[in-house]
């Protein structure tokens, strides 16, 4: 019989010793992961309820939400704009598209999430539709990616890239 076994099946007080610190080292292991995975579970679902808190203020025609939730170097590219847009310049146009449109409705679908310490990648699909001054409505599906970092202020937008699928008409 080895020392080691001979000391957990109870052959002194040194085999306790050894037995309790194992034992504590396993339990903080334990309580480590599972604090972590809570810890990376807990930021993706803030990040998630950032992207939401975005959409439900442009639905809700809350132009506040630019300030709130966008960095100052903030840079995001949609499908329909050229090139890159500022923060200063997403505000310019969205003052105009409200002007043209509002959000009826609006439905999200989170695709995938990963949080890297203070980084956050978030890919998911939109469905929404918009009412133009004349009452038409127009129903869009399409996918963003969005990157958002961690400030004293929360989840913030960094960037997104994406916006409504191409259709065939």
């Amino acid at each position: 019989m080895s020392r080691m076994t001979h000391s957990l099946r109870g052959g002194g007080l040194g085999g306790l010793r050894v037995a309790s610190s194992i034992l504590l080292l396993v339990t903080g292991i334990a309580l480590y992961s599972g604090a972590a995975a809570q810890d990376a579970t807990d930021d993706r679902a803030d990040v998630w309820a950032v992207i939401e808190a975005q959409w439900d203020s442009e639905a809700n025609q809350d132009r506040r939400w630019m300030d709130r939730l966008l960095t100052e170097d903030f840079s995001g590219w949609s499908n329909d704009t050229p090139a890159p847009r500022s923060r200063a310049s997403i505000k310019m146009w969205d003052r105009f598209t409200d002007e043209q449109s509002q959000m009826a409705a609006h439905e999200l679908y989170p695709y995938l999430i990963v949080v890297h310490g203070d980084t956050a990648v978030a890919h998911y699909f939109y469905t929404a539709a918009y009412e133009d001054n004349d009452g038409e409505v127009e129903i869009n599906n399409g996918r963003y990616t969005d990157v958002l970092v961690r400030t004293e202020d929360g989840w913030k937008f960094i960037a997104w890239h994406g916006g409504d699928d191409a259709t065939d008409d």
